[in-house]
């Protein structure tokens, strides 16, 4: 998105009402690189051989060394974040109630993910003016 079209965005909002189940978003890609891999084992402490064992993670299924399913839901919380749907609702969101994480394949460095992003249900709450919009967070591996 071009920047003189988010500043044309400034002040607007996204409610509730006007997400639809089914509405779709499709974030840009971003490349997984060693210095992630690295950085993500000094932050989270996770130094499993897995993710920073080239020699190891050579004789697993995987081949070679795998990101870390953590950080890949990190990376795709920064690409939704940057979705314009996501800047709209950002004056309109009071918080993230849940998350959970199905890890279907590996992620390997070098790869690009890019995130698909769907309204799947949308729950009135007690509140009239209140409701929880699930969305399913799909990654999309080149």
């Amino acid at each position: 998105m071009s920047r003189d079209l988010l500043m044309s965005l400034e002040g607007a909002a996204l409610y509730f009402e006007d997400m639809a189940v089914g509405d779709n978003f499709m974030s840009g890609g971003r490349t997984i690189t060693e210095a992630d891999v690295v950085g993500f084992a000094g932050i989270s402490g996770d130094f499993h051989a897995l993710h920073t064992d080239e020699t190891y993670a050579s004789s697993t299924p995987h081949g070679r060394r795998i990101a870390h399913g953590m950080l890949v839901v990190a990376v795709t919380a920064g690409l939704a974040a940057r979705l314009p749907v996501m800047r709209l609702l950002e004056r309109t969101t009071i918080g993230l109630a849940g998350l959970e994480c199905r890890f279907l394949r590996p992620t390997f460095i070098g790869d690009t993910i890019r995130l698909a992003m769907t309204v799947a249900e949308k729950l009135h709450g007690r509140n009239p003016d209140r409701g929880t919009v699930l969305m399913r967070r799909s990654v999309l591996n080149q």
